[in-house]
């Protein structure tokens, strides 16, 4: 299921939002009545956001990335595939990996988040997220229903995706379900949301199958813009092996994000340019 080929177009989109809220991939999702959507009847239009890349770095090919983070100055990785799932640290200047934890063999890794000095690893299928501390060292094992793929924090909940157009908000230490954000583009549920980044109150999260980004009001569940950026796939000079456009970091100190695919032979440090 993870292994599809990416779709470039943001048109592919309009596909997505077929799937209602919920879909079927849990059965922890929360209700319709819980989700953030307050206001029905006004749809809010999401506006096409323009992007430049500030910088190229490069990545190892034999990261099938899953979650991507800033924090500190330190570039962390989560990676996918069974046998290739990793907690690491990139250098961004060579590109060089350093895997501070692995997972077992049989499972496949997803999302990653710092939230009070410890990190979260989610698992596709094996309704486990694992826990460690700053230095990669495993604390615990959280079970939850469902599958994971994108996790985030705004330092107080965790907000998890698990591929459907639902966010939940999810307590930190049993993983149970407090609340449920229905993400909505254009007024249409949007599915497929992947990995997630906390950014100045917003939720940015990469679409699956696609080549964009999209910036959601967690108040709301809308997707207020989105950047779509199949124009960086041209920049990945021999590298047959790219798969899916999946992780998306943010620089405080910047402003600026960081992009990249699972098995890309580069990161990319990129401005996202609203209000054009």
């Amino acid at each position: 299921m993870r292994k599809l080929k990416h779709i470039s177009a943001i048109s592919a989109l309009c596909a997505l939002l077929l799937v209602a809220c919920g879909g079927v991939r849990t059965s922890a999702q929360g209700s319709d009545k819980e989700a953030s959507n307050a206001n029905s009847t006004q749809v809010t239009l999401a506006e096409l956001y323009d992007f430049r890349v500030v910088k190229e770095y490069p990545h190892s090919t034999k990261s099938y990335t899953q979650g991507l983070e800033y924090v500190d100055g330190v570039m962390w990785e989560g990676t996918g595939r069974e046998g290739r799932s990793h907690l690491q640290r990139i250098d961004l200047t060579t590109g060089a990996v350093d895997i501070v934890a692995s997972l077992p063999k049989d499972e496949f890794g997803e999302g990653i988040t710092h939230f009070r000095g410890e990190i979260y690893q989610l698992t596709w299928e094996s309704h486990t997220a694992h826990v460690y501390d700053s230095n990669g060292r495993h604390l615990r094992d959280v079970k939850y229903r469902g599958e994971g793929w994108g996790i985030t924090t705004d330092g107080e909940r965790l907000y998890m995706s698990d591929g459907t157009s639902t966010i939940r908000v999810v307590n930190p230490e049993s993983f149970a379900t407090d609340a449920s954000i229905c993400v909505t583009l254009d007024g249409q549920p949007l599915s497929l949301l992947n990995e997630l980044e906390w950014v100045d109150g917003m939720i940015w999260a990469n679409v699956y199958l696609t080549d964009a980004i999209v910036e959601i009001d967690p108040k709301t569940g809308v997707v207020v813009g989105y950047v779509d950026m199949p124009s960086l796939r041209e920049l990945l000079i021999n590298n047959p092996e790219a798969e899916a456009f999946n992780g998306v970091a943010y620089n405080p100190e910047s402003g600026h994000f960081y992009v990249t695919g699972k098995d890309w032979n580069k990161i990319f440090e990129v401005e996202i340019i609203k209000g054009n």
